[in-house]
């Protein structure tokens, strides 16, 4: 099976839908996916929340099938919503200086694809 770590950095939700899109079809073909939200995609957090944002239906099936592997803290506390990210329960990723080191993930075997 092969592994693959969706890391997601812009905060355009034009964007971001192929990101959610990408995720729940990786893992409804068998493959292990998981999501990164890195840079300006962390602003997106509270508007996700929301159930009237166009993308928080993704979003719910994305958190219920738990594919976010972690928010990166360093981002997070940037764009005000480290405390949002905390309150869902996401890890915050900040082995590097702050944020997610992709580096060690690609030695666990994963494969990184930057969004």
């Amino acid at each position: 099976m092969s592994k693959v770590i969706l890391a997601a950095f812009r905060g355009d939700p034009m964007c971001f839908v192929h990101v959610l899109l990408n995720l729940l079809d990786m893992q409804e073909r068998g493959l292990e996916a998981r999501l990164i939200l890195e840079g300006e995609a962390t602003k997106l957090l509270p508007e996700l929340e929301k159930e009237d944002f166009f993308l928080h239906h993704l979003w719910q099936k994305v958190k219920e099938k738990k594919l976010v592997e972690g928010v990166c803290r360093a981002c997070a506390t940037k764009m005000g919503t480290v405390e949002v990210a905390q309150n869902l329960g996401f890890t915050l990723l900040d082995e590097m200086k702050g944020h997610p080191s992709l580096g060690r993930y690609l030695k666990e075997g994963w494969q990184v694809i930057i969004f």
